[in-house]
C-alpha cells in the first residue's frame, strides 16, 4: 500500500509529533515512579517517537536519553530530537525515547559529597547535599527497570546534565562508567567540594578503560570580560573556579589518548552558563551520532544493498540490531516501481518483508509490484499473506477481492 505520507513530501512543522485533542498539542507523557531509595515519588516526562508507518514504529525499540533537569530542558530537547531525526528527511541522529527527570532536591541528588557552605549556593540549598549515590541507585535499580518495562527502549542509554547535573554526569562517568553508553556534561560544576570529581576524573582517565563510551563536554563563557581563557587557567581566585575547573579537565581529557574514551569538548565563547545548554545539546547529538547519517539523502544512487550495509554498521555501533525505517524503504520501492525499474523496486519491498514480516503493508506493497509486472497470481499470493496479518486493512481486502474477480484498478 503506497504511503500517503513519505519522506519525499515530509514538510511537517517542528511540533508535528504532537497529537491534537480538544485543540491541545501534546508532546509527551507525564509519569511517576515511587523510589524506596529516595523515599519519594519522582515525576518523569516521557517523549516517544511518533509512528511512521504500518505499525512498524510501535514494534521498534529506541535508544533512550535520560535528561536531568527535565522540567527545564524537556521541550527543547524533544523538539530538537524530532527535528534532527525526522523533519525533512533528517537523519543526524536516530529516533529516541526521552526520559526527562524532574527535580525535588537538586543539590541533594546531583552532588557526590556533603558540604556545609558553597561559593555559589546558600547554606539552606546545600544542607542536604551529597546524595548522588542514592540518586544513582534510584536510576539503576528503580527508574531504568521501570522505563525498560513500560516504554519501547533499547539497551543504549545517554545521560545529559547541565551545571550540577553536569557534575552528576561526570561523577557517573568516572565512578559508574557502564551505567550509560554516552555522556553529555554541559558546563558542569567540577569546582564542587574542592574539585572532588575533577581530581577523581584525572585518576580515572589515567587508569581506567572507557572502551565504547563517549563524552561530549561543553565549557561556557563564565569569566570576567577583561580576562581570556589563558588568564583563567592560571588564576587562583574563587570567581574563576567554575570555568577554571572545566578548562583543567579538558587538559586532562586531551592528554590521555589510550583509555578508549571517544570524546569531544567545545568552548562556547558566545554563550554563558545559562544559555549554553541548547546549543551544546545540539552539538552533542551531532558528535555522538557522527556515524549515523548515511546514504539516504542520495535517493537516486541508493540501493537496498547500500542501505542494508549502512544499518549493519549502525547496529555494530549501538550493540543491537537497528533496521532501516519501514516507511523510508517502502517509499523507495514505490519510487522505482513508478519508474518501472523493477529490480530495484523488488529489492526494497523484499527488504521490508524480511525486516518486518508481521506487517501487512509489506506484502501489500509487493502485491503492487506484481500487479505492475502483470502477474496477478503472484499478487494474489502476497495479498493473501497481507490479510493474514493482524494489521491488515480493509483496503487490502478490497484490492484482493477486485483482483480475484478480474477488476484490478
Amino acid at each position: 500500500m503506497k504511503k500517503l505520507l513519505t519522506f519525499i513530501f515530509l514538510s511537517t512543522c517542528l511540533i508535528s509529533f504532537a497529537q491534537q485533542r480538544d485543540n491541545r498539542l501534546t508532546i509527551g507523557i507525564i509519569d511517576s515512579v515511587y523510589s524506596p531509595t529516595l523515599k519519594e515519588m519522582r515525576k518523569i516526562w516521557v517523549y516517544i517517537p511518533p509512528p511512521h508507518g504500518s505499525g512498524a514504529n510501535q514494534k521498534q525499540h529506541f535508544p533512550v536519553l535520560y535528561l536531568l533537569d527535565g522540567d527545564s530542558h524537556f521541550f527543547s530537547v524533544a523538539g530538537m530530537l524530532q527535528q534532527l531525526s525526522e523533519v525533512n528527511n533528517n537523519s543526524v541522529c536516530p529516533d529516541m525515547v526521552i526520559i526527562g527527570i524532574l527535580n525535588t532536591d537538586r543539590a541533594r541528588d546531583f552532588t557526590p559529597s556533603h558540604v556545609t557552605s558553597s561559593y555559589y549556593f546558600s547554606r539552606a540549598m546545600v544542607k542536604n547535599s551529597g546524595g548522588s549515590e542514592n540518586f544513582t541507585r534510584f536510576l539503576e535499580k528503580e527508574l531504568m527497570p521501570y522505563v525498560e518495562t513500560h516504554y519501547p527502549v533499547a539497551p543504549y542509554r545517554i545521560l545529559i546534565g547541565h551545571s550540577l547535573g553536569g557534575l552528576f554526569v561526570m561523577n557517573t562517568l568516572v565512578n559508574h562508567t557502564n551505567l550509560f553508553n554516552s555522556y553529555v556534561a554541559i558546563d558542569p560544576s567540577l569546582w564542587w567540594d574542592d574539585q572532588r570529581v575533577l581530581k577523581q576524573a584525572k585518576i580515572a582517565l589515567e587508569q581506567k578503560k572507557f572502551t565504547n563510551k563517549s563524552l561530549f563536554f561543553a565549557v561556557a563563557h563564565t569569566m570576567d570580560p577583561k580576562m581570556d581563557t589563558t588568564q583563567v587557567a592560571t588564576d587562583t581566585t574563587s570567581g574563576t573556579i567554575h570555568m577554571r575547573s572545566n578548562l583543567i579537565f579538558t587538559k586532562y581529557l586531551t592528554s590521555k589518548s589510550n583509555n578508549g574514551l571517544n570524546y569531544k569538548w567545545k568552548y562556547y565563547d558566545n554563550d554563558n552558563h545559562f544559555s549554553v545548554p541548547l546549543i551544546a545539546e545540539y552539538d552533542a547529538l551531532h558528535f555522538l551520532f557522527d556515524f549515523y547519517t548515511g546514504p539516504e539523502s542520495d535517493r537516486e544512487s541508493l540501493t537496498a544493498e547500500i542501505l542494508s550495509a549502512h544499518y549493519k554498521l549502525i547496529s555494530s555501533k549501538f550493540g543491537y540490531t537497528m533496521l532501516p525505517p519501514e516507511a523510508f524503504v517502502n517509499s523507495q520501492g514505490y519510487i522505482w516501481l513508478q519508474r518501472k525499474v523493477f529490480d530495484k523496486a523488488y529489492a526494497y519491498f523484499n527488504m521490508n518483508i524480511e525486516n518486518y514480516p508481521d506487517n501487512a503493508n509489506e506484502y501489500d506493497s509487493m502485491a503492487d509490484y506484481f500487479i505492475a509486472k502483470k502477474d496477478p497470481s503472484k499478487a494474489i499470493e502476497y495479498l493473501m499473506k497481507a490479510i493474514a496479518c493482524k494489521d491488515a486493512t480493509q483496503a487490502t481486502r478490497q484490492k484482493l477481492a477486485q483482483l480475484k474477480t478480474g477488476h484490478t484498478n
